[in-house]
């Protein structure tokens, strides 16, 4: 069964991931070692109050030795689940937060009864490594049975950190230091809630960014893991003037047509092994134009506004509907959803139409398309419109990369296209072919032997092959801005999912 929840890399600095080595140091080595290595946390507490002034939750996401624990050793065990709201609470947190200061507050003032002996310094080394033992038994059990991040949900120094954070914001003193999470712009938004699936707190930004396209929730600690982990590529962390800034100089082109689409699910068309074609007939509008190239959203069942991007596979010859191919991924949150719940003559939700990477511009004369696995799809469509439009294109050639021959689908409808257009070239490559009579191979392999003056190329499919190709067609002395992709991790599932990883090594 698919989980909402998904376990990604949160570790993108060294210090995120050998923080938690001062964590032990100090839990285990100060309390049943050196209690002095205990008196280190001062200047902890102090960094973070600091740093939450300017900051906000930064020192949380970024340089906390027990975030490092949480992110780097028990995220990787921990079971993943959805945090309890009573832990998220303001009286759970402000109920916790007294109670720890009470005792902790209590014991420093023990340890002060001994001012000037010489004991004082290990006893007040002690109290702090207790208390650190203590995060580390409790917030890593929290971590291991309900999710790796549970215990910051009400963490004494998060509470500090926050009040310290407000008071930052209401002398304005943090208006040019505090970078929040920014998007560049929600029109490019996909809505598959991916920022929200892979977020330590289980925040949702994509449903909460503010009017200057900023993500204002307190609790943010800035971690970066959405950034890292978003299909559309248009989140990142900003000022409040650069924010506005990136929001007045967005570029829109190929998505100033999305709108709100409903439409009813005509045609489900099985193409293979967990592959099947969805057709949805527009409803309202009833007409909706689009570019061979583009992508949609479809929406998925059970949810408010979480979405799926899919490349556009039909050719538009009436405005009246659209298809999309879909490969069921295992443990694909969006793809079991769409396979599972969507039935013929189902009214379904679309946004779009989005994108303008695979658009073939007028000035393209020779084109390359290049598709493996289910990047294929784009090419179906513009194959077809740019022969059938452009009487002046020269040479359009598609490079279609596969495993067996089985994984051809729209085999037959490329070998048309090449009958009927002299200057259509289908090149169709497998990695592991069944007949002798298929080149065998990659798509590398079959465009070392082309000659690409003068064209333009565009590629959809695995990041592994859009990279190696890219590495290829600059070795080849296509220039850059020649060079057009769309990775099919990003419109194709947004499930990246580890369970799918281990699967596919294992496979």
């Amino acid at each position: 069964m698919a989980t909402y929840y998904i376990k990604t890399n949160r570790v993108f600095t060294t210090l995120r991931k050998y923080g938690w080595i001062f964590t032990v140091l100090v839990a285990l080595g100060g309390t049943f070692v050196e209690p002095k290595l205990g008196l280190a946390v001062i200047g902890i507490m102090a960094g973070l109050i600091g740093t939450s002034f300017f900051k906000g939750r930064y020192w949380c996401g970024n340089i906390c030795p027990h975030g490092s624990l949480f992110d780097s050793l028990i995220h990787p065990i921990s079971l993943n689940k959805n945090i309890p709201g009573f832990l998220k609470s303001k009286p759970m947190v402000f109920g916790f937060f007294l109670f720890f200061m009470y005792n902790f507050g209590g014991n420093t003032l023990n340890a002060l009864e001994h001012w000037g002996d010489a004991s004082f310094w290990d006893r007040l080394g002690m109290v702090f490594s207790r208390t650190y033992l203590m995060v580390f038994v409790v917030g890593g059990l929290l971590g291991l049975v309900k999710n790796p991040r549970t215990w910051c949900q009400f963490c004494p120094m998060g509470t500090l950190e926050k009040g310290s954070y407000a008071l930052g914001t209401k002398l304005n003193a943090n208006k040019h230091t505090d970078k929040k999470l920014t998007i560049e712009s929600k029109e490019k938004c996909h809505a598959c809630g991916k920022c929200a699936r892979v977020c330590p707190f289980q925040l949702e930004p994509y449903t909460n960014f503010s009017e200057n396209n900023q993500f204002e929730d307190v609790n943010c600690i800035r971690c970066g893991t959405c950034v890292e982990n978003c299909p559309a590529g248009i989140l990142s962390f900003e000022t409040e003037r650069d924010a506005m800034e990136l929001k007045l100089n967005r570029d829109l082109e190929g998505y100033e047509q999305r709108q709100k689409i409903l439409s009813n699910l005509s045609e489900i068309r099985d193409l293979g092994e967990n592959i099947k074609e969805f057709t949805f007939e527009f409803k309202n509008p009833d007409r909706v134009a689009y570019k061979a190239g583009q992508f949609i959203l479809v929406k998925l069942k059970g949810h408010e506004s979480m979405y799926r991007a899919y490349s556009i596979a039909s050719y538009n010859e009436d405005d009246q509907r659209v298809s999309v191919i879909i490969k069921k991924i295992p443990g694909g949150y969006g793809t079991e959803n769409i396979f599972d719940q969507f039935n013929l003559g189902d009214t379904v939700e679309l946004e779009g139409p989005m994108g303008e990477e695979l658009v073939v511009g007028e000035s393209v004369k020779k084109a390359l398309f290049v598709g493996n696995g289910i990047g294929m799809t784009p090419f179906i469509a513009l194959t077809k419109d740019t022969l059938k439009h452009r009487e002046d294109i020269e040479e359009v050639t598609f490079v279609h990369g596969q495993r067996k021959e089985k994984d051809f689908y729209y085999h037959d409808y490329f070998l048309d296209l090449e009958n009927s257009y002299d200057q259509f070239h289908y090149r169709p490559i497998a990695s592991r072919p069944d007949k002798p009579s298929t080149a065998k191979g990659y798509v590398m392999d079959e465009i070392k032997t082309l000659d690409l003056t003068d064209h333009h190329v565009f590629m959809c499919g695995s990041p592994r092959m859009i990279t190696d190709t890219m590495n290829l067609l600059l070795d080849k002395g296509v220039p850059k801005e020649r060079i057009f992709y769309e990775s099919e991790e990003k419109i194709k599932e947004a499930d990246n999912m580890e369970n799918s990883k281990k699967q596919k090594k294992t496979a």
